[in-house]
């Protein structure tokens, strides 16, 4: 069996580095690499840190880290959001995990729908007749609208979601590859000279942690999560991005920190030309006179809530 440089039996083996960690230091790795990540974002010493919540690994790997990192600052205050979908085969036991994880370390968890703030569930989105695009393109405007505001309705100065390393560089080559430069200059985490008026500015504490690591990290702390995925999940395009990263990192190990180094040197000369007002019909910030999220609601015959 593979040991560590302690002489300590190996939990993971980290190919991008070559390194075999027991798993004291492995869980040190991640630990180091949040605080560093939360060092390179902030410095967060005063304000209100609101974590996106869904109650699968990611979520509560970066609330409990980021609990841990800060309950000694008595100026630092931390809350849960749970965007619920309405996908009734799917929410509902990640939601309650959500809120066993916030209840066992006393930090206050809130639920915002779809329903709510749209009148409509993703079951209904998905069964409209209407319906022109993957159901995954309506989630996301309207998942990134709900946060927002959840994160406005607790007075968040920041609001940390658990993207990992995988997300992220699946993102940037995306977005590479679309040409879209717009959207590469409005990824987070937000640097304070690009956030906007009515936008709570992203954290992203566990970005350069990948997801293996991340599940391997829970798994370790003894953190239970939902490993449930979404049923409409599957039509997802990003799914190809994913498969084609997996390829090139399994091919050349480290594929995934580079692309993140990259985009970070490019970053600071990202500027997006499209300046957020606030939309005519919800009041959220929009690049458009009526936000994405009111047009694709209003096709599928929701009615965003002014």
């Amino acid at each position: 069996m593979a040991a560590c440089s302690c002489g300590k039996p190996s939990v993971y083996l980290a190919r991008y580095s070559g390194e075999h960690l027991c798993d004291q230091h492995f869980r040190e790795l991640v630990e180091r690499r949040v605080r560093r990540e939360l060092r390179h974002q902030g410095p967060f010493k005063r304000g209100h840190v609101a974590v996106a919540v869904s109650g699968g690994k990611d979520s509560i790997v970066a609330l409990r880290l980021l609990h841990e990192t800060f309950r000694d600052n008595p100026a630092l205050t931390l809350s849960a959001v749970t965007i619920d979908e309405g996908i009734a085969s799917y929410r509902p036991p990640s939601v309650e995990v959500a809120a066993e994880h916030c209840r066992e370390i006393g930090v206050e968890h809130s639920v915002l729908s779809y329903e709510e703030t749209a009148g409509v569930t993703m079951d209904k989105v998905v069964a409209h007749p209407a319906r022109s695009m993957l159901p995954c393109a309506y989630c996301g405007v309207l998942r990134r609208r709900n946060l927002n505001e959840a994160a406005q309705r607790v007075g968040a100065t920041h609001l940390a979601t658990g993207h990992n390393l995988d997300d992220v560089a699946q993102t940037i080559l995306m977005n590479h590859l679309k040409g879209d430069v717009d959207r590469l200059a409005k990824m987070g985490p937000h640097r304070p000279e690009h956030v906007q008026p009515g936008l709570v500015p992203r954290i992203l504490p566990l970005r350069l942690v990948p997801e293996r690591e991340v599940a391997l990290y829970a798994i370790l702390r003894g953190w239970r999560y939902h490993d449930g995925e979404c049923p409409y999940a599957t039509e997802a395009t990003r799914g190809r991005y994913r498969d084609l990263l997996l390829q090139l990192e399994e091919e050349q190990p480290g594929t995934r920190h580079a692309l993140v180094a990259g985009y970070d040197r490019l970053a600071p000369l990202l500027v997006s030309k499209a300046p957020l007002r606030a939309c005519a019909t919800c009041g959220e910030p929009s690049s458009g006179h009526v936000c994405r999220a009111c047009q694709l609601i209003e096709s599928v015959g929701g009615r965003m809530r002014a």
